[in-house]
């Protein structure tokens, strides 16, 4: 009877070790992703209207020409939000105008500088 004895031949175990090798020492991609670190307004919080100045803040610098803003109203209306400004790496800001007593959800989607997007959104109440 042959036993398979290839596994323990030099060539084999070699290979394993340069594998492993390259494994625990090849540099790392440094992900960037933009999380969204603050907001205002403040996630669940009550603003007063009928206008209200919009600041996010992301972990990483964002592409301020591939970012978008919807604010979704009371009614379920959502609304293209134009971005303003990106007073500095990282920061957007918008105005908010025309807003009346309710529910609003405002939905950001970024491009970071690592190339992905990501996406999320701001429930606020207006009183």
């Amino acid at each position: 009877m042959r036993r398979n004895t290839w596994i323990l031949t030099p060539l084999f175990v070699t290979a394993i070790v340069v594998a492993c090798g390259i494994a625990l020492f090849a540099p790392r991609v440094a992900l960037a992703h933009a999380v969204l670190v603050s907001s205002q307004p403040g996630a669940n919080s009550t603003v007063s209207g009928p206008e209200v100045a919009v600041l996010l803040k992301y972990s990483s610098r964002v592409d301020l020409e591939h970012s978008t803003l919807t604010l979704l109203d009371p009614d379920g209306k959502v609304e293209k939000v134009a971005i303003e400004s990106e007073p500095s790496p990282g920061l957007l800001s918008a105005k908010l105008t025309g807003l009346v007593k309710g529910a609003y959800v405002l939905r950001w989607q970024v491009l970071a500088t690592d190339g992905h997007i990501t996406r999320g959104k701001v429930p606020f109440q207006v009183k």
